[in-house]
């Protein structure tokens, strides 16, 4: 991956020096200044439909439980979260009142109106609205910006999530969101596409309609073009009219391709971040294609943002069953003793989808090491292993979860298993397969530190299997001297307990014990004791990507890969990696809805598992 030379500068603190900004409407023509006044049309039928399939990362969507105290109120919306943030910069820059300056290439700025010399050698691009109106009366204290708007993911995840936070309460009322993509769009237009995926929680539906109404009326575009530096220019310009000149946030949502995201990142961060505020960053996986790329990628964000201005989401993580680890191990002294390689005999970590999940052409490009093993598989695993943190601190659980990764060690192509899924039959034609790009990975990893000395941690991912399956199941070792031995039939690894947290099909926490059957004699059955959450828990379940866009806002980055903990993932998959690139490991074949590669279950006997489910 190339960079420019310019993308090694000084880096951007989150109250970066304010870049140019230029009028959002000419003297001397009849265009008018954006509006920003509630529309009134109530119809919200989209005319775009979505392209392509769906991904196989779009299968997995999280749970996260909110509290209602975390609302935002009319009067307070984020101050509570900037007076919280630990890192609101203290060199505030001071504004002027008049919303006036001199740009460097002779051209005044005012609010509304722009006069550009004759020495000017270019004209600043404007930006039209076919309403307009004054600037909003107290403007947002947050803006959110989602590069690449127009994409299917920011059009069937990142618009409804941020709708749905809204809904709830989650999102301060005023709040400013803009779409930034290539395709000349206007306001109207990106709010039909947008409204066309937007929908109301099954419990909230008196006021849906006006819900929708005020959200998509506090949402802008922006058609950045092809030059980035001229689209920045317009994207901070706008949202400066709508902040009003108040103190606001912003977070940029860079939806954008791997090849775009060094030239999207370095043009935000010289032409659109604020003075006034925080400004932070969410980047989407993968991050980088391997080792060397992401080192790369990662030597340019940080030319111009800190590390604390950088989320890196991996949407997978924003699941409850990921969330939960962290409360489950340390908020419970029945299961911390038992945590090491003493109790523990091995641990399995499944995430598999069925049939109805395929890979599309993105998935094609990048495959399942660099798109699911590289951040959610190892990621998982660094969370459940872990030492306890210090506390609940991002930074402090980032930092144990990073020493985890460092102890991993570097995958040998002699304990992973790759496969690429075959068609069945004529009628269910693969086109995604016609390379060597893995849909299916198999691998033992083991962690050389003293509380996991010896202790397999077996990992399956795959598309195209029998079932769709997302759990983690810790089988623990065999009493010694067990006195029932004889009563418990001749494979004891059936008879084994286990912790097992289950995320689908049914979200799960299920504990297998060793249990007398009622009656006469003795006979022994070994039963799961369940908590099933649709049965204890009526709430609503929260897709992953409001988790973890919460998450952002709140400055929470626990649950966001570190510069280190990326450069430590790849660091363990580099050697499996580089031998698929020299066309040494090729990936074995096995038919739509099966369960895997054989060469699997050698795997699994060599390391001493059966899996439960086989």
């Amino acid at each position: 991956m190339s960079m420019a030379s310019s993308a090694f500068l000084v880096p951007f603190s989150e109250h970066s020096t304010s870049p140019p900004v230029f009028s959002l409407s000419n003297s001397n023509s009849n265009s008018h200044v954006r509006s920003f006044t509630a529309s009134t049309n109530k119809s919200h039928h989209g005319s775009s439909g979505f392209y392509g399939g769906a991904s196989f990362c779009h299968g997995f969507c999280g749970f996260k439980l909110r509290q209602p105290n975390r609302k935002f109120g009319l009067k307070h919306e984020l101050k509570i979260i900037k007076n919280q943030d630990k890192d609101h910069s203290s060199n505030h820059i001071e504004t002027t009142s008049s919303f006036q300056e001199q740009a460097s290439d002779g051209t005044t700025i005012e609010l509304g109106h722009v006069s550009t010399s004759k020495q000017s050698p270019t004209s600043l691009p404007q930006i039209h609205s076919s309403n307009s109106s004054d600037n909003v009366a107290g403007g947002p204290s947050l803006c959110i910006a989602v590069i690449g708007a127009t994409g299917e993911l920011a059009r069937r995840k990142i618009f409804p999530a941020l709708f749905a936070m809204y809904y709830t309460g989650f999102l301060p009322e005023n709040i400013g969101i803009f779409g930034y993509s290539r395709k000349n769009l206007t306001d109207e237009e990106l709010r039909s596409i947008i409204a066309s995926t937007l929908t109301c929680r099954v419990d909230h539906q008196n006021d849906c309609g006006d819900k929708m109404d005020a959200f998509l009326s506090r949402t802008y575009y922006i058609h950045g073009g092809y030059d980035n530096r001229e689209g920045m220019l317009k994207l901070n310009a706008l949202m400066e009219h709508v902040e009003g000149g108040s103190e606001a946030n912003r977070i940029f949502y860079l939806s954008v391709p791997q090849e775009a995201l060094i030239d999207v990142a370095s043009s935000l961060a010289d032409y659109a971040q604020t003075s006034k505020g925080w400004n932070r960053i969410i980047t989407e996986k993968p991050f980088g294609l391997n080792l060397l790329s992401s080192l790369r990628l990662t030597q340019s964000l940080l030319s111009k943002f800190k590390e604390k201005q950088i989320y890196r989401i991996d949407h997978l993580l924003g699941r409850n069953l990921i969330e939960n680890l962290t409360v489950l191990r340390f908020s419970n002294l029945v299961f911390e003793p038992l945590w090491s390689y003493k109790y523990i005999r091995n641990v399995q970590i499944v995430l598999s989808e069925d049939l109805s999940a395929q890979p599309t052409r993105y998935f094609e490009g990048y495959g399942i090491i660099r798109d699911i093993v590289h951040s959610h598989i190892l990621q998982t695993v660094a969370l459940l292993a872990m030492e306890p943190p210090i506390s609940l601190d991002g930074e402090d659980i980032r930092n144990e979860k990073v020493k985890v990764l460092r102890s991993i060690r570097k995958l040998k192509p002699s304990d992973v298993i790759l496969g690429q899924y075959k068609a069945g039959t004529e009628e269910k034609v693969d086109v995604y397969t016609d390379n060597l790009t893995p849909t299916y990975f198999a691998a033992a990893m083991y962690i050389d530190n003293a509380r996991w000395d010896g202790v397999p941690f077996l990992v399956k991912t795959g598309v195209g299997l029998i079932e769709h399956r997302v759990e983690i199941r810790m089988q623990f070792h065999h009493v010694p001297g067990n006195i029932y031995r004889e009563r418990m039939g001749h494979n004891i690894d059936l008879v084994t307990n286990e912790l097992i947290l289950r995320d689908a099909p049914d979200e799960a926490i299920l504990i297998r014990v060793n249990n007398k059957i009622p009656g006469l004699g003795l006979h022994l059955d070994s039963p799961e004791l369940n908590l099933l959450y649709k049965d204890k828990y009526n709430v609503e379940v929260p897709d992953s990507y409001e988790h973890l866009l919460l998450d952002a806002i709140d400055g929470d980055s626990h649950l966001f890969m570190r510069s280190d903990e990326v450069e430590a993932a790849w660091n363990i998959l580099s050697p499996v990696l580089q031998e698929i690139d020299k066309n040494n490991i090729v990936p074995e074949l096995y038919e739509l809805g099966g369960r895997g590669p054989i060469g699997a279950y050698y795997l699994w006997a060599k390391h001493g598992v059966r899996w439960a489910e086989d």
